[in-house]
């Protein structure tokens, strides 16, 4: 059975789904951009089958998570959403659990797995390594890639913060189906995450994870120490699988062939055909399977 809860921590009122035994081992399942948790209730079901304890956040800036302080800088740089997932855990009081997510949900558990290994059995890490390189946030890619990140470079503008405020609707289920062009979710589907985006921070939240990752805004200064810690591009020392879907129409899948380098323990890639960007919800028995091998 699910049950809704809020867990404080320093910054924020975290809203998350707790399922299975509390006795279980934990499992946290994070969800991206721009998505919500019902990308794992095909997952949590498996998962408490098996006797999982799984624990399903709201990332800052989505559903019913709020800041705790209206001067809080609404960041959405790395460093911050990692700090939110490790305060989660000591808020749970979660030793140790496995790390589940893609997109900025991958990021959190990267930076954790990366930084503070000892509270992480296991990591699911979509599409790979997933601390950013801030050092050469300004250097061009591939023309291609470019193109596929024409969100990103929309959103550092005044023009792209004004049209997430005004269609988000809209340009979030664009991005559902350019990511993921295999995938035929419906209407209900779509909409039962959307109203995850009307977090009066979400659009902040949001802005300022793509300018902050660009070089175009400045991050959190009480983040300032572990952004220097990733900076460094850190190696993760945990047992991984990543999981990269063959139709993932933002990160192709060539992209994620040589990140084994960033991986120092057990390391295995899994391709998932005809998936794309959101394996979770999209294939839930391949995901759940992949948190279950990292518990045997």
């Amino acid at each position: 059975m699910t049950a809704a809860s809020k867990i404080r921590t320093p910054s924020l009122d975290i809203a998350a789904e707790l399922s299975g035994p509390e006795t279980g081992a934990a499992v946290v399942l994070l969800h991206g951009f721009p998505y919500d948790v019902r990308s794992f209730d095909g997952v949590v079901g498996i998962l408490a089958a098996a006797g999982c304890r799984t624990i399903v956040p709201y990332l800052r800036g989505y559903g019913p998570t709020h800041f705790l302080s209206a001067d809080t800088p609404r960041s959405g740089e790395q460093a911050a959403i990692g700090v939110d997932l490790r305060d989660l855990l000591d808020a749970l009081h979660v030793e140790q659990a496995i790390l589940a997510g893609y997109d900025w949900g991958a990021r959190a558990a990267n930076v954790v797995a990366a930084l503070w290994p000892a509270r992480v059995r296991g990591l699911v890490s979509c599409c790979g390594y997933q601390i950013q390189d801030l050092a050469k946030a300004q250097l061009p890619v591939d023309p291609l890639q470019e193109y596929r990140f024409w969100y990103q470079h929309y959103f550092q503008t005044e023009r792209g913060r004004q049209g997430l405020a005004a269609n988000r609707s809209q340009l979030c289920r664009l991005l559902w189906k350019l990511w993921s062009p295999s995938w035929q979710f419906d209407d209900a589907t779509y909409q039962s995450s959307a109203r995850s985006f009307d977090n009066p921070d979400f659009v902040d939240v949001a802005i300022h994870s793509y300018r902050h990752r660009m070089g175009y805004a400045a991050g959190d200064p009480r983040y300032a120490d572990i952004e220097l810690q990733l900076a460094k591009l850190p190696s993760i020392d945990v047992p991984t699988i990543v999981l990269h879907g063959a139709d993932d129409g933002v990160n192709p899948v060539e992209l994620s062939a040589g990140h084994n380098k960033r991986f120092t323990a057990r390391y295995e890639r899994r391709v998932l055909a005809g998936v794309g960007h959101n394996p979770p919800q999209e294939a839930p028995a391949e995901f759940a399977r992949a948190v279950l091998d990292l518990m045997a």
